[in-house]
Parts: C-alpha cells; structure tokens; sequence
C-alpha cells in the first residue's frame, strides 16, 4: 500500500473513532416487555449499554457464534464470511452508524489491496457478521446519545422500566448468552 493511501486510511480511521464508541457485545437476552430478542452492546470504556432488538433468525445466528457452536453446514454469515475471505477482503470495523424512526442502521468497513469501502447492512447482519470475522464494533456518539434520550425521554412506562432494567444487568442477568 503507498504511503498516501496509508495517511488516507488513518485519517478516516482517527475521525472516525472520535465520533464513535467501541463497544463489545455484552450478552443476546429477550425484552422482558415486548418479549423480543435483543442485543445488548456495552461501552468498553464506560458504562453505557445499547439494546438492539432483532429477529429470532438473527439473534439464532448471534447466539450460535456466542456459544461458538459450529453448524454442520456454513449459515448466511459464515457464508459471508467466507466469502469475504475468498476474495481477499478484511471486514475492518462495524459502525452502527444511525437511529431513524426506531431504526438502526450499520456500515460495514472493508479492505481489500490498500482500498477501503463501505457498505449498507441491517445492524444484526453486521453484528453477527463481526462476531465471525473477529472485527471491532462501533456506534456513532450521536446514535447512542439519541438512543438514550429515547429511553429517558419516552412517556410510555414500558420504555422507562426498560432502560432502568438494563442499567441494573448483570453478568448473571444475561443467561447462557452472554460474552
């Protein structure tokens, strides 16, 4: 790689980490309110958690790479993976990068021969995906900053329980699905 495209890389990279927070993903638990299967992300220098309600397809695919049960056959995202792989690309970093109407949204970081691209994903794809190509997760500050002016803002009691719920979890509170 030259020595442009390396000072390219590491700009992006250093402006990007000054608007994002690492985090890990803490544990795959269901929503005791709506009874819907949730990723919990947690800052791996602070104290603040994400919850990211998914699918039970997409927490199934979460919670097989928690356990690091291997399928008989590769799933959609060992697929991706591999595939990735094959092509010699390196996912280098998740962003889930914004929180419209309810929605989350994620950015996969990729590279391949010095190139950097980027692609659309829903935040559970990208997620499962980073957990298979042992890559750093991401959140936008302005995603989790909303996020939680949603949950301390919010009229409806069940969103209030809730976020009073998760700032009490504990390792015990994640069950067999935690990290």
């Amino acid at each position: 790689m030259s020595d442009s495209a390396q000072q390219l890389r590491d700009s992006i990279a250093s402006e990007n980490t000054r608007e994002e927070i690492e985090v890990r993903i803490r544990g795959l638990m269901m929503d005791p309110v709506t009874n819907m299967p949730m990723v919990v992300l947690k800052d791996v220098n602070g104290d603040d958690v994400l919850p990211i309600w998914v699918g039970i397809f997409e927490a199934n695919a979460i919670a097989l790479e928690i356990e690091k049960n291997a399928p008989p056959r590769p799933m959609t995202h060992d697929l991706m993976r591999n595939l990735l792989r094959s092509l010699d690309v390196r996912l280098t970093r998740v962003v889930i990068s914004e929180l419209k109407d309810d929605t989350f949204f994620a950015i996969l970081w990729m590279e391949r021969n010095g190139e950097i691209s980027t692609m659309d994903a829903r935040p559970s794809d990208a997620l499962a995906l980073a957990m298979r190509a042992d890559c750093p997760i991401y959140v936008n500050r302005s995603v989790m900053e909303a996020a939680k002016a949603g949950q301390k803002g919010s009229r409806d009691v069940n969103s209030d329980e809730l976020r009073r719920w998760l700032e009490g979890l504990g390792d015990d509170d994640m069950g067999q699905y935690k990290m």
